[in-house]
């Protein structure tokens, strides 16, 4: 099993973007498998890692936790992260990942949907399948990963509550998390309507531009300092966790995460809601310029990463156009009528300046 080969934080000191620390596994830790350990043991090496919060009513020792919800809603979402088709052990640059990453991206895409909703994260529960052979301190700093994600990304109400534990023949991590909407209404995907302002909290791309370069044949070494920022920002995205139910208390008429890229998440906005989105190029370049250096690098168009790049985990919303946005958020785009438009290209949803968008996003199915 691949151990950690770079602290990337090191390298991009003060990175506005990424987690301060990473901790390097322990040597004396690093030949122990899970398969050398019970169940129970493997547990008690996992359980001192994990978070607490005060929404946490019963935590991990019995058959099921029990959380507070205070609302009386209850708002919940899962998400599932498998080997080698989202996340790598290995990379073709010669990174390696580590168990922090993928506890901290299991974490994050989850607390992000609870986000999308106007809600506040207030729970989660982690399912574990691994080889028998996995590092112990992998392990374990995946539990790090998770318990770090919800501290830095703000999610002060949210507990790791327990969860299971399976050998398989590959990784797989599947995160269920649950949200308290505080009395608010919901913030739902078909909300949006003709002469609304298109607004992202968040950023645009950056992940996108990570992934590439650690696909490429670029060690981490050769890369300057924007560079690696854009790895991190893949490998440990930041959902703005405070901006969903800053967007549902100022007003917001619908919202989405953004994971499987801007053009393919407008659209599901869009049909959702019935209307056309016409994004703007010339409000796109702030997002686009970022991504200079890496796109020049690879050889790249930074604009694909903006329009089809995911796991920013960012919020697109639509607002009502005569309302300031709140804080946190840019217009990037505007809604209009669907009827313009359905006679002549009926499932056209998203256009780029007005024209029909060359780039589309990802789909687990079809890519």
């Amino acid at each position: 099993m691949a151990e950690n080969t770079s602290d990337l934080s090191a390298a991009v000191p003060g990175a506005a973007d990424q987690p301060e620390t990473f901790d390097e596994p322990r040597h004396a830790d690093r030949a122990k498998t899970v398969g050398q350990l019970s169940e129970a043991e493997l547990l008690a090496e996992i359980f001192p890692l994990l978070s607490g919060s005060s929404s946490l009513l019963l935590g991990p020792g019995d058959d099921a936790a029990i959380i507070a919800a205070p609302d009386g809603r209850t708002v919940i979402s899962i998400d599932t992260q498998v080997q080698d088709q989202d996340f790598r052990l290995a990379w073709n640059n010669g990174y390696s990942s580590t168990g922090f990453d993928v506890g901290w991206k299991a974490a994050a895409q989850n607390l992000s949907d609870i986000n999308a909703m106007g809600a506040v994260p207030s729970g989660l529960v982690v399912s574990l399948t691994m080889p028998p052979q996995t590092s112990v301190e992998w392990v374990k700093d995946l539990a790090r990963g998770l318990s770090e994600a919800i501290r830095e990304l703000g999610a002060d109400r949210c507990a790791v509550a327990g969860g299971d534990l399976s050998a398989g023949r590959e990784l797989v991590i599947t995160v269920a998390v649950l949200g308290d909407l505080e009395g608010r209404s919901p913030l739902r995907r078909s909300g949006g309507a003709a002469g609304n302002q298109l607004a992202v909290g968040g950023v645009l791309g950056r992940a996108a531009a990570g992934w590439a370069l650690l696909e490429s044949e670029h060690p981490m070494s050769s890369l300057n300092a924007d560079q690696l920022a854009l790895v991190n920002s893949f490998r440990c995205p930041r959902p703005p966790l405070s901006l969903g139910p800053l967007a549902a208390r100022a007003g917001a008429t619908a919202m989405l995460d953004i994971s499987d890229g801007l053009v393919r998440d407008a659209g599901r906005l869009a049909q959702a809601s019935g209307v056309l989105i016409d994004l703007d190029p010339l409000a796109l370049r702030a997002f686009i310029e970022p991504l200079s250096s890496a796109a020049q690098l690879l050889g790249c168009e930074a604009r694909d990463w903006v329009l089809s790049g995911g796991e920013d985990h960012g919020l697109l919303c639509t607002f009502p156009g005569d309302i300031p946005l709140p804080p946190g958020f840019t217009t990037i785009g505007s809604v209009r009528s669907k009827a313009d438009t359905a006679s002549a290209e009926p499932e056209l949803w998203v256009t780029v300046g007005g024209q029909r968008s060359d780039t589309v996003g990802w789909d687990h199915f079809a890519d």
